[in-house]
């Protein structure tokens, strides 16, 4: 059985750009899902392939939760996290791996 290890992050297009918001119980996989274009929907769509901020959970049911909240925030609020966190936009996929 695979180890999982709980995480909500958000992917963008570019800086300020088109903003995805996720969660998943293996971000490396996720991640690399969405660079790749294997994940239907938006970030493909919208070409939605940096990954700009992630937080890791304990759980499941706290990333869901955390997920939820953080798609219910204005624009601003989630261009406010990212920006404290990571402010030149840098992918950091590199850093999960």
């Amino acid at each position: 059985m695979t180890e999982k290890h709980p995480a909500v992050y958000i992917m963008a297009s570019k800086r300020n750009g088109t903003l995805y918001t996720g969660v998943t119980s293996d971000l490396p996989a996720r991640v690399w899902q969405h660079k790749n274009n294997l994940a239907d929907g938006f970030t493909r769509k919208y070409r939605v392939h940096l990954l700009v901020y992630f937080e890791m959970h304990g759980d499941m049911a706290s990333a869901t939760l955390r997920e939820m909240r953080i798609k219910e925030w204005k624009r601003r609020w989630k261009l406010e996290l990212i920006e404290d966190a990571n402010p030149y936009w840098r992918d950091l996929y590199e850093d999960i791996l």
